[in-house]
């Protein structure tokens, strides 16, 4: 029997593939989030982050739980970013210059992954670990035929889990032990994302949000205290000297309910004097508030433009390159993604379905595309002013700019449409032009040769272009060979026929007339 092995060289216990690890860890399952974002403060903040230094990273990850939840302006801004990844189209890439075996087990794990159950929120799991700094998701594993596929993948809260003492670098599950539980190989999709440079624990980026989070919650419960009161009138309340406390309770009674009823009574005696309405301004709440979040906008998304205008200095080109820098952003997001993924779930599919590879550097890989295609509209404008200035393209660039799939076998593709001789012939159309032009004295014959040259392109190019393309899908020169002769076939020679024809009908009828001419003018 062979011995299986992951990518560190640990043994796998098939036998134990098919129930989680966590479904031995009981208390886990029945912890509740500590919610610390209740009554944060400047020192209780510090206090969080100084323990997750020290390896007690419980409460921080609840706090980042909290600020997604409760911060909108948070939410929407990480959604934007982890949701970018999922308008790219996924595949899984042979090694290059792959072998026949390569691209045949690459397809085979194409397959396997398209049975993975919620691939795409898998994915967007595995993003949770721009804020927190990974994200860990079990793998329960089923036997479907011969084929182990995922039976469920499911995200763990990152308070689940805990670092080692050594390093602070290594993932493991509260088990109630003094170092935690190391992951079961091949039952775990680990994420460790890295947002910035640090320990595990300091890698997140909402360790760089917590503290504008914090400074925002002060501004928004101080700018809601200012409009409870603003625009009301100070109401003082006066009694006699010698009150009880319960004639000074019935006056504070009264004016408070004046306050918000516009009513209320007082014994006689008493007074309520209005003062002047309370004065002040929202703007410096607004100030800090707009700033918090724009330092939010940059922190996740690198620019504030994508999100909101500040109407003064925003502009469509500033707006182009704050989307060029989130564009990157996606790239880097995506590059971390995909070696996570092939390695956590490629690398496993790989050895319990078709067998490890000897040479791990052959390892299919994951791939994400986010390449956008380039505007077609101005490459079929420019690409045939190129080529006839005599610039060599090769076709599989053009194909990849655009983002066209070269076919594949026989694959039907469009091909252009075949001239049609609406109007005379184009070479006696040119020979008519000629034929004026050499009333005013210009060289007649380099006249009808331009004008022919012009002609020719225009029936050749559809023939041509089919051609290079054959050239550019074909596997090998063996493949071209075989299916040249089909795409010949299905080409209509009958308009350049007619060309070639009348270009000589209209040459010999030229040299005709020149003699004559000639013979006259003698």
């Amino acid at each position: 029997m062979v011995k299986l092995l992951d990518m560190h060289g640990n043994p796998i216990d098939t036998g134990r593939l098919k129930a989680s690890q966590t479904a031995e860890i009981r208390h886990l399952h029945h912890e509740y989030a500590s919610h610390p974002s209740r009554g944060l403060t400047p020192a209780k903040l510090a206090r969080v982050m100084d323990a997750a230094e020290q390896g007690d990273i419980r409460a921080q990850h609840d706090l980042f739980v909290d600020m997604e939840e409760k911060d909108g302006h948070i939410f929407a801004e990480m959604s934007k970013r982890k949701r970018a990844l999922l308008t790219g189209s996924w595949s899984i890439e042979p090694p290059r210059n792959p072998s026949a075996r390569e691209k045949k087990t690459a397809a085979a794990l194409k397959e396997l992954m398209s049975d993975v159950p919620n691939l795409e929120d898998v994915m967007l799991d595995c993003l949770d670990g721009i804020g927190h700094g990974f994200a860990c998701l079990e793998i329960e594993w089923q036997r479907l035929g011969r084929d182990w596929i995922p039976k469920a993948i499911e995200h763990r809260p990152q308070s689940w889990f805990m670092t080692d003492r050594d390093t602070r670098t290594q993932i493991r599950l509260r088990d109630l032990s003094l170092d935690g539980a190391p992951l079961q190989p091949f039952g775990w999709i680990v994420h460790v994302h890295k947002a910035k440079s640090g320990y595990l624990s300091r890698a997140g980026l909402h360790r760089v949000l917590a503290w504008p989070y914090l400074f925002k919650n002060y501004s928004v419960r101080d700018l809601a205290e200012f409009l409870e009161i603003y625009g009301l009138p100070l109401r003082l309340g006066t009694y006699p000297s010698g009150s009880g406390d319960d004639e000074k309770d019935t006056l504070l009674r009264a004016v408070m309910q004046i306050g918000h009823d516009a009513a209320g009574i007082i014994p006689e005696g008493m007074d309520i004097d209005f003062k002047e309405a309370a004065k002040g301004s929202h703007e410096p709440y607004q100030a800090m508030l707009d700033w918090c979040e724009r330092t939010q906008s940059k922190a996740i998304l690198g620019g504030t433009l994508t999100t909101q205008a500040d109407g003064k200095s925003s502009t469509h080109a500033l707006g182009n390159v704050h989307n060029e820098v989130r564009h990157d952003l996606a790239v880097s997001d995506t590059l971390q993604l995909c070696g996570t993924l092939t390695r956590d779930l490629v690398y496993p599919l790989l050895v319990l379905n078709i067998g490890a590879v000897e040479d791990m550097r052959r390892l299919p890989r994951f791939v994400i595309d986010l390449k956008a295609p380039e505007d077609i509209g101005i490459y079929s404008d420019a690409l045939p002013k190129l080529v006839h200035v005599g610039m060599p393209i090769p076709v599989s660039w053009v194909m990849d700019k655009l983002a066209i799939p070269a076919p594949k076998n026989d694959e039907p593709v469009l091909l252009p449409p075949q001239p049609f001789m609406a109007g005379p012939p184009p070479a006696l159309e040119s020979a008519t032009a000629v034929a004026a032009a050499s009333q005013t004295g210009a060289d007649a014959f380099d006249l009808f040769g331009d004008a022919l040259a012009g002609d020719w392109e225009k029936l050749t190019d559809p023939l041509i272009v089919p051609i290079m393309a054959l050239a550019a899908s074909a596997a090998d020169y063996e493949d071209f060979q075989r299916r040249l002769p089909e795409l010949i076939g299905a080409m209509r020679i009958d308009a350049l026929v007619e060309a070639l024809a009348q270009g000589q009908f209209a040459a010999a009828i030229y040299g005709r007339v020149r003699d004559q001419q000639d013979d006259s003018d003698d």
